[in-house]
């Protein structure tokens, strides 16, 4: 009887000392819904863009020429499901002239608004956004246009601070008259700066 009373007494130390291993070890981890998850990164994209515009003045048409150009690019992390993007691009060389019209088709962008990203696959981030804001074009005579961009991209984690933009496509709607469609696909790198 004393032996059974011994055994219960060392099964109920054990059952307490795992209980309280238990909960020192949940103790030194930060739930990733409460951790820290503020953050901004900023980067720099290379662009090739399909304009919508071929220099006729009167229509829309693809252009014979595909537009390059650098771009920029901040992304604010609030949350793992509130982000938000802003990005500009210069799509200045390559650009196609009719004949006898120094004005090209180049355009620039500068756009805003939330990114979504779907899910995290080790050091891989697929996403999708939505950003609207302004068009700028060489054709333009009544200055600028409003654009909504339609896009996603993959974002690949180099290190904890660089992040490489492996492909980013965007499919914009420029408000004119006629509605102009460009789209093109961008990649990049990014610096986490805090």
């Amino acid at each position: 009887m004393l032996i059974k009373l011994m055994n219960r007494s060392i099964f109920a130390f054990f059952c307490f000392a795992g209980f309280l291993a238990v909960v020192s070890a949940h103790a030194q981890v930060v739930p990733a819904a409460t951790s820290r998850t503020f953050s901004v990164s900023a980067g720099a994209l290379g662009s090739m863009f399909q304009p919508d515009y071929a220099g006729n003045g009167f229509s829309a048409q693809t252009s014979p020429n595909r537009l390059y150009g650098p771009g920029a690019y901040v992304d604010v992390h609030f949350s793992r499901w509130v982000q938000l993007e802003a990005e500009g691009h210069w799509l200045r060389y390559n650009q196609f002239h009719q004949p006898g019209d120094p004005t090209g088709n180049g355009e620039s962008t500068y756009l805003i608004g939330p990114r979504i990203p779907i899910v995290t696959y080790h050091r891989i981030t697929p996403y999708g956004k939505f950003l609207v804001g302004m068009g700028t074009a060489d054709f333009l005579t009544g200055g600028n246009a409003f654009v909504l961009d339609y896009g996603g991209g993959v974002d690949y984690r180099l290190t904890r601070r660089f992040t490489l933009r492996a492909f980013d496509f965007e499919y914009q709607q420029w408000h004119l008259t006629p509605t102009l469609y460009p789209y093109g696909g961008s990649v990049g790198l990014s610096y986490k700066i805090f």
